[in-house]
């Protein structure tokens, strides 16, 4: 079985530091964050940016100096900058995050509309070919987020059509979003035997998820991610201190399951990837 990659989502769009103190806005805490969890055991950390304030944005400014400071922390590791933003933002503003230098190894690309909570995700066709064409022009891999078991089908046939980047595939399965598709390892399991061969994929388990997803990924040979974007708690009624807390938790599951984890170069060659 392949080394397990981690990947942490150090801050998304939607958390607050209402809610966990430690979510990071600034550059100096988002970088503390990426350093925690990869000095924990990732070998991938999952961008969003915010201003100092805490608001999202997707400037590439913003990526820019983040990456750079993330970067110089941890030298090696792979960055995956979110194409998702935050809920309400254009096509063209979410695409700004592929605007850094250099291009990005890899990007988030969304396989389609879902409820998000309380509010509509909302990702036509247009918007995916569109993001399709430029991850396809930069030369940047995708991470294919599915939040519902349709959008694997809608991804699958754009990848067959040449409108998105094909073999081989990279999927991130969000399970446990309210309104989306359940945290079940049943889901997960039909999820998985339905990519292609020789594809890679990730298990992301949204709030009290994401242990419980975490543990069934790793038996299946898949990969994990965690982090304060899809969960804020280390256990019950525990608020994470980092998001490496977080990261940790996962190193330690995996060496009760016989897993080891691996390093961000080995998870470029699992993830066919070089070096930008």
């Amino acid at each position: 079985m392949e080394k397990l990659i981690i990947t942490a989502a150090i801050c998304g769009a939607e958390v607050t530091k209402e809610q966990n103190p430690n979510v990071p806005y600034t550059v100096e805490e988002i970088v503390r964050e990426a350093k925690s969890a990869v000095d924990a055991g990732a070998a991938i950390v999952h961008l969003h940016v915010r201003e100092d304030d805490g608001k999202p944005t997707q400037s590439h400014v913003r990526f820019q100096e983040c990456t750079e400071a993330i970067l110089k922390a941890c030298p090696n590791v792979i960055l995956i900058p979110s194409t998702g933003g935050a809920v309400g933002m254009t096509p063209d503003e979410r695409l700004d995050s592929t605007n850094t230098t250099p291009i990005p190894e890899m990007a988030t690309l969304d396989c389609g509309t879902c409820n998000f909570g309380d509010e509509i995700f909302d990702n036509t066709m247009p918007t995916m070919r569109a993001f399709g064409k430029r991850m396809i022009e930069k030369g940047i891999k995708p991470e294919y987020e599915c939040f519902e078991m349709g959008h694997l089908d809608t991804i699958l046939t754009m990848a067959r059509k040449g409108e998105v980047p094909g073999d081989p595939m990279q999927f991130n399965f969000v399970l446990g979003v309210p309104g989306c598709t359940p945290a079940t390892v049943d889901n997960l399991c039909w999820l998985v035997n339905k990519i292609p061969a020789g594809s890679t994929w990730t298990a992301t388990g949204i709030g009290r998820h994401a242990f419980t997803l975490a543990a069934p990924a790793i038996v299946m040979g898949g990969n994990v991610r965690v982090g304060f974007e899809d969960n804020l708690y280390l256990e019950r009624g525990v608020l994470a201190k980092s998001n490496g807390e977080l990261v940790d938790k996962v190193v330690r599951m995996a060496k009760l399951l016989g897993r080891q984890v691996a390093t961000s170069d080995e998870a470029r060659e699992i993830l066919s990837l070089k070096k930008r």
